[in-house]
């Protein structure tokens, strides 16, 4: 069946930017002609996310083609190599094709690279490049895809053989993927940012995340001797764990104290504690709480040390926690091998997003091999079911979630709490970075061959705490905290 086409890459009209929506509402590339590649004003437009400010909409968009697969996997192929010539920059491209036209760059083009062989090549799958590959993990079950994925034959059926290589936690999961030590890894959603800014250590790689392992699935637990303290109001003075600095947790609890007047940086202490320590931690007593990923809140209850204060659902619900990650240099010397490892990550999350399959992968996963657990602790975070340590026995089947989409926005979001606690000082273009790093329209994509159903669009908006975080106005969101370090 035809398909809409993607946007010609050889036209200097065409916007080649992932979903990008003009001020008229028109969203996805070469939807609305309402700008002018020689506009002096396009560049400044273009960076406040608008493609016309004073001129009239056009009575007539630019007509739509229609594609069918093999045209799509040809336009494909021609706008990543057109947009890689050009280092994804639009204004430079359109006003590279409005002087010299696109019969030139197609000519300039094919006499370096050959892109009949190029589209070929994807169209007949090719060869992997690689098949062995090692693949990281921390024992939480955010991680469930990656390593379910193993034990249930989801990376043989792409042909691959994977080692699923548990590690002590998310400073040894970065080095180990800097160093190229693991072909991909199990990441926090703000990790493939901070590399890619060099932020979180002393490289600064590009990383991109193909997609989420998992959404929801943390809590805030607290010790025993703090029953009595459910308002975080009365937190002053305590010490919290978090899993990394640049994680979710982090800056969901950062969020929450300070939405309760208590200064995260003052009036609370946080501290990075490998998840697989934390219980032993709170059993020390040092620590008061942690807002960490399961099944570690789950085994506090279990070993009546703790008690679940609050799932981080209750902040956002719907919050990205987990991804598969890679470097952005491996996956493009090793194309058919990343394609075979993000189709089977794809397939492993949507089989773990269905709740009757929840029960039997608690029991695969709690093995020594895999999360080392009691299975009913496992078996408790992934149906829903589960005692909360207060004398009542919970029911939320969407406690965890696995949501395989990396929305652009949730990266945006997490952009501002970085900017907003001091994480990184400089600007940016958020959206830009975003779509550079989270790749939304190549999930959907494999989305759709895989036979599921994807978000049509890549950015929305989110409520958090009852605020909604506008993701075409990143900044002004930013600056509305009073709280802040920025």
């Amino acid at each position: 069946m035809p398909t809409k086409s993607l946007s010609d890459p050889f036209d200097a009209n065409s916007d080649l930017r992932h979903d990008s929506a003009c001020r008229h509402g028109h969203h996805g590339p070469g939807q609305c002609s309402c700008f002018d590649a020689a506009d002096p004003n396009l560049e400044r437009r273009m960076d406040n996310g608008e493609l016309a400010a004073t001129e009239p909409h056009h009575a007539e968009k630019k007509a739509q083609d229609t594609l069918d697969e093999e045209a799509l996997i040809d336009r494909a192929v021609e706008s990543a190599v057109v947009r890689g010539m050009f280092g994804h920059n639009e204004i430079n491209r359109r006003r590279f094709l409005q002087m010299l036209g696109g019969g030139t760059l197609a000519a300039a083009l094919g006499s370096v690279m050959p892109l009949d062989k190029v589209k070929a090549a994807i169209k007949d799958g090719g060869p992997l490049e690689k098949t062995k590959l090692r693949v990281g993990f921390v024992p939480i079950t955010c991680a469930t895809p990656i390593i379910m994925a193993h034990p249930m034959g989801f990376y043989e059926r792409y042909g691959l053989d994977v080692d699923v290589i548990n590690t002590a936690g998310w400073a040894v999961a970065r080095d180990m993927s800097l160093s190229g030590e693991y072909d991909a890894s199990h990441m926090l959603s703000p990790m493939p940012l901070s590399m890619t800014m060099g932020t979180s250590s002393s490289s600064r790689e590009h990383f991109i995340m193909p997609a989420i392992e998992n959404i929801n699935g943390q809590a805030i637990t607290l010790h025993n001797k703090h029953k009595d303290k459910r308002d975080p109001k009365d937190w002053k003075g305590f010490r919290f764990a978090v899993p990394f600095e640049y994680s979710i947790h982090n800056f969901l609890l950062r969020y929450l104290v300070a939405e309760h007047g208590l200064d995260p940086d003052q009036d609370i202490s946080i501290r990075v504690i490998p998840p697989p320590e934390m219980v032993a931690n709170l059993r020390a007593e040092n620590i008061d709480g942690y807002l960490a990923p399961d099944p570690f809140n789950q085994r506090a209850v279990w070993d009546e040390i703790g008690f679940i204060h609050m799932l981080t659902k209750e902040i956002w619900d719907g919050h990205p926690c987990c991804a598969f990650a890679c470097s952005a240099a491996w996956a493009e010397e090793h194309p058919n091998t990343f394609g075979a490892l993000f189709r089977s990550l794809i397939d492993a999350t949507q089989y773990s997003s269905d709740l009757d399959n929840r029960a039997e992968i608690a029991e695969v996963i709690s093995s020594r091999s895999y999360l080392n657990q009691p299975e009913p602790v496992v078996r408790q975070v992934l149906t829903g079911r589960y005692a909360d340590g207060l004398g009542e026995v919970k029911e939320d089947p969407h406690r965890i979630d696995f949501d395989p989409f990396p929305w652009h926005s949730m990266a945006t979001w997490i952009l501002t709490q970085m900017k907003r606690w001091g994480y990184v000082s400089r600007d940016f273009d958020y959206n830009r970075l975003a779509e550079d790093v989270f790749l939304a329209s190549e999930c959907a994509e494999v989305m759709k061959e895989l036979g599921y159903e994807p978000p049509s669009d890549t950015y929305k908006n989110f409520e958090i705490m009852g605020k909604v975080f506008d993701y075409t106005d990143p900044e002004g969101y930013l600056e509305s905290f009073e709280m802040r370090r920025s």
